[in-house]
């Protein structure tokens, strides 16, 4: 062979050659990162280079709650359980004294999850929002200008929206009951809560259940998509994804863009000098500075919040609310008990003051012990930037960390019978929850609306449990759907019928 073959040949190889130097190179530095954090529990990882993966794509094909395996990990392997995927490492924490260390301080960002779901596919979708910014001084900022939408003087006065809204339901509900016919719980509140939301955050009406259906669709599609993109770092790149890659970024356009309207009309209406209410739209819009002032950038922040809310401010209160009828359904002694209390607060009456919502102090219980088995949000994660003991392991800094709500509110070492559901549990007078509950996450960047989620979810549930009966059919699951999400798989199909208010 002649010199300038050898060369050629030397040449088509060397290509090879790097990739496979590289993926030694790629190799050794994953057994490096194996060997400084596997003396941290956890399961025998799947394989060598793709850790722990394998197991959550498997239950995701499967349709299985990816969260029942992370508990079952926190309660065999301890309170700090590591996780491989590739080279990352992240802790799973069950810790109370970690829980309130790491969420009650700033010092602790969240982690790179947040920086995934900036766009989905290439499409932007969460952005820099509420939610997602990791920066503590930008998030600040953000937080402090759309406190007042969230007051407890503002809130008080979308008592008689919230009542207005509720109505509307119960129109549907007497419809169902009239007619004998069966519903789907989850179906009708996640109406409820996108009315409320569109309505109390963004001062719109959307009547139209084609509306409904348009957003509702798209917002379940955007939360299949963020998490596909949180678990399966492979999907953007098989040919067969794409339709539905396809379908996530219209359904992100759809979002921004509707939210970039609602937005201009309200500039509008505020330039023009009219009466616009102090709500989170205008929060919005206040939180991006002033006209003269605004870039690119501060216009797609103001959208990056319309997300935010409406997908956050929809979802998961209307998981609560399903979960919570189901749950009565399969307890009729606790459901007979809720009602007294209702009819004893409310009585006959159509309007629910805001101190009303007050005295029902058992409704509250059920509906805190319904997001202690059902943590809708199942937890948040954070960036441990340094070395940390928790419980007695060194973790080197340089991870992720997962605060898993769902897991620590099923856990017996916190709570006697996990699985059984007993709102007396949040009785006034029993114990609180030492950091192993907190479904609205806690510290400086627990969840805004809290309070507003609350209120919605008293008021309406206040209203069926006044004129309705809503016994669960038979023969459904109450298995979990993970969609980001948890609801109720089987959708809660009651048969409505009118209370009769003469027993």
């Amino acid at each position: 062979m002649s010199f300038s073959h050898v060369i050629l040949s030397w040449t088509a190889l060397f290509p090879l050659f790097l990739i496979f130097i590289s993926f030694i190179g790629y190799c050794l530095y994953v057994k490096h990162i194996h060997m400084k954090y596997d003396h941290i529990p956890g399961p025998p990882r799947d394989s060598f280079l793709f850790g722990h993966s394998p197991t959550f794509l498997r239950k995701m094909r499967k349709g299985d709650n990816i969260h029942d395996t992370l508990l079952e990990w926190a309660e065999t392997y301890g309170p700090v359980c590591r996780v491989n995927i590739l080279h990352e490492v992240a802790v799973l924490v069950t810790c109370p004294e970690a829980t309130k260390e790491i969420l009650m301080s700033p010092k602790y960002p969240k982690d790179k999850f947040y920086n995934r779901i900036f766009s989905l596919f290439g499409q932007r979708f969460l952005g820099n929002g509420l939610i997602t910014e990791t920066d503590h001084e930008k998030w600040y900022k953000q937080r402090r200008i759309m406190d007042p939408a969230f007051s407890s003087l503002y809130l008080r006065g979308l008592t008689g929206t919230f009542n207005e809204r509720a109505e509307k339901l119960m129109t549907t509900l007497t419809d169902v009951a009239d007619n004998r016919t069966e519903a789907s719980m989850l179906h009708l509140m996640n109406s409820f809560t996108l009315d409320v939301i569109a309505k109390v955050a963004f001062g719109v009406d959307l009547d139209l259940q084609k509306d409904r259906s348009v957003f509702s669709n798209a917002i379940d599609t955007c939360l299949k998509g963020m998490l596909i993109v949180a678990r399966d770092v492979f999907f953007e790149y098989k040919l067969k994804n794409r339709p539905f890659i396809k379908k996530v970024r219209e359904a992100c356009r759809l979002l921004r863009t509707t939210g970039a309207k609602w937005i201009n009309d309200r500039k509008t209406a505020m330039q023009n000098g009219d009466d616009v209410p102090k709500d989170i739209l205008t929060q919005i819009i206040k939180s991006a500075g002033t006209e003269g002032s605004m870039t690119k950038e501060d216009e797609e922040l103001m959208l990056d919040n319309f997300v935010t809310f409406f997908i956050a401010g929809q979802e998961t209160t209307a998981n609560q609310l399903a979960f919570c009828i189901m749950e009565l359904g399969r307890h009729p002694d606790i459901l007979e008990k809720v009602k007294k209390e209702v009819d004893d607060v409310v009585g006959m009456k159509q309007e629910i003051g805001y101190d009303d919502l007050g005295q029902l102090v058992y409704l509250s219980q059920v509906l805190k012990e319904t997001l202690r088995i059902y943590s809708t949000v199942t937890g948040t994660s954070r960036d441990l930037p340094k070395d940390i003991v928790i419980d007695g392991i060194h973790v080197p800094g340089g991870v992720s960390c997962f605060l898993s709500s769902y897991a620590a509110g099923r856990m017996e070492k916190f709570f006697k019978d996990p699985l059984t559901f007993d709102p007396d549990r949040f009785h006034p007078d029993a114990p609180k929850p030492y950091y192993c509950y907190f479904p609205f996450a806690i510290g400086p960047r627990s969840c805004l609306g809290k309070n507003f989620a609350q209120m919605e979810a008293k008021v309406v549930m206040a209203k069926l449990l006044q004129r309705f009966d809503f016994p669960l059919v038979p023969g459904q699951t109450f298995d979990i759907l993970d969609t980001g999400t948890l609801r109720p798989k089987s959708g809660v199909v009651c048969s409505v019928r009118h209370r009769d208010q003469n027993k």
